[in-house]
């Protein structure tokens, strides 16, 4: 029998492909189940239709409201594993035959030998990534790191040039709407007219690619314009640049669109060519062989209820609505207003506004760790049921105790103030935990110490923040302060 080859959001490219009959099913429920970025769904919906229009004979393409709408009753498919609990648990009722899953740089099996092989000792990212490195050759000198160092940590770790608005890079190359695109805006217009589906955030020209070529030419761009200065700037924020030197590769890598192995073969290249720092180039293939692919595999080898059952920390407190809504004008901290204002507008930050914003925002006030994995997955265009938790749960929030990082990602006004342009235009000031000008992630960051220090107290990675933490003065009045603050 000849198996047609069912293919989800995530598997839109050219390596899902093998030459056969595919189906290609756009199921509503997907986009009904929460509030939803408008800029998501757009690119969710574009690039489906755009991949059916590309296949053109070969693709049975059903418009549904469920995905069962389209595949009860068949005994003829065949899927490629797909990228989230629930997508697999429905290929497996519905029948199909199941294939290893790809767009990754290692396969399921090859990290499982890797963690099995490992006993006892800690799944870490830096132990996972070299691995990869010696098995692959990626940026390799025979049995060395290219450039005799396997991280340029602190070489990519440089504050923003001084009083400038920009980086000064040409805007990096946009992607051109089509029919498909106005006919997705005018679905959604209708759908979230009718009550059908609630969509948050700005409904602004499409950023992100949704086609193989589209992908390729943003990778082109990148190359060309901004691969030098990606390392030196890479944790570096200015207002007026909300890309920076980034790719913007996140959200097609997520759709399938792209091979991981294919950006990392072309960033290297350009290393080997002498036409890029190694600097720059080493922390594209961490990001995306080291830190994608580790998060990924810790997805499945974390299990199901990972999300659920984690929240060593305590935190309880609902997300606001500025956050909800993302609604920048009910913050007052430049730098979270600023940053939820780029979400709002592009369904997407760089990951410092993730981490050390938002997400240090969103620690310190101790919102529920559930509730803020469930927002990242919505509110950004690359965010996916797979690469949230790991960021979210256990890197962001210390929800799990220390299976993904070692420490909270916590840190007061003055790091903010290094590596932004953030503080300059706030009413706030970062030197202040105590006052009416005390900055609230100053004071923030005091408060949270003082909540969870009966958690962290055995923690040696913590011990000089606690110590700090028993030597604060003014620590009653600060920790008080910060339990009346209602404002972000």
């Amino acid at each position: 029998m000849e198996r047609v080859r069912w293919i989800f959001a995530g598997q839109l490219g050219e390596q899902f492909d093998d030459g056969g009959r595919m189906l290609l099913v756009e199921a509503r429920s997907v986009l009904e189940r929460a509030p939803i970025h408008r800029a998501k769904a757009h690119l969710i919906l574009s690039a489906i239709r755009h991949r059916a229009a590309e296949l053109g004979d070969r693709v049975e393409f059903h418009q549904v409201h469920r995905y069962r709408d389209a595949v009860a009753g068949r005994d003829d498919l065949e899927v490629i594993d797909p990228t989230s609990y629930r997508a697999r648990a429905l290929v497996r009722e519905v029948g199909a035959r199941i294939l290893p899953s790809r767009g990754f740089v290692t396969s399921e099996a090859d990290f499982a030998a890797w963690a099995d092989g490992r006993g006892a000792k800690r799944l870490l990212l830096e132990d996972f990534y070299r691995a990869m490195r010696q098995r692959t050759g990626i940026l390799m000198d025979g049995d060395a790191p290219a450039g005799g160092q396997w991280n340029y940590d602190h070489d990519n770790r440089q504050p923003p040039p001084k009083n400038a608005v920009t980086l000064g890079l040409p805007d990096p190359r946009w992607p051109e709407e089509d029919e498909i695109d106005a006919e997705v805006r005018a679905d959604l217009d209708r759908w979230q007219a009718e009550g059908r589906v609630r969509l948050v955030g700005a409904d602004g020209p499409r950023r992100f690619a949704v086609t193989a070529a589209e992908a390729k030419a943003v990778l082109a761009d990148f190359v060309e314009s901004r691969l030098g200065d990606f390392g030196p700037f890479e944790d570096a924020t200015l207002t007026g640049d909300w890309t920076m030197a980034h790719s913007l590769l996140s959200a097609p890598l997520n759709l399938g669109l792209i091979d991981p192995v294919e950006v990392i073969d072309t960033v290297v290249a350009e290393y080997r060519a002498g036409r890029a720092p190694i600097a720059s180039v080493e922390g594209v293939v961490r990001q995306i062989a080291g830190w994608r692919d580790w998060v990924w595999h810790l997805y499945w080898r974390l299990g199901e209820n990972y999300t659920d059952s984690h929240n060593a920390l305590g935190a309880h407190e609902p997300l606001p609505a500025a956050l909800l809504e993302l609604d920048p004008d009910r913050i007052e901290a430049n730098c979270l207003s600023q940053s939820i204002r780029g979400v709002a507008e592009h369904g997407w930050a760089h990951h410092i506004q993730r981490l050390m914003i938002i997400g240090n925002h969103a620690l310190q006030r101790g919102y529920e760790p559930r509730q803020l994995n469930d927002w990242f997955v919505s509110m950004f265009v690359d965010g996916t049921p797979w690469v949230m938790p790991a960021n979210v749960i256990g890197m962001s929030q210390h929800a799990d105790g220390g299976i993904v990082a070692t420490k909270p990602y916590a840190a007061g006004g003055a790091y903010i103030s290094k590596m932004t342009d953030y503080c300059g235009g706030c009413r706030f000031n970062p030197k202040v935990r105590l006052g009416p000008d005390a900055c609230p992630f100053t004071a923030g960051y005091w408060a949270f110490l003082d909540r969870v220090e009966p958690v962290l107290r055995g923690n040696h990675r913590m011990a000089q923040p606690l110590a700090g933490l028993r030597r604060l003065a003014d620590r009653e009045a600060v920790v008080d302060q910060e339990s009346r603050r209602d404002n972000l």
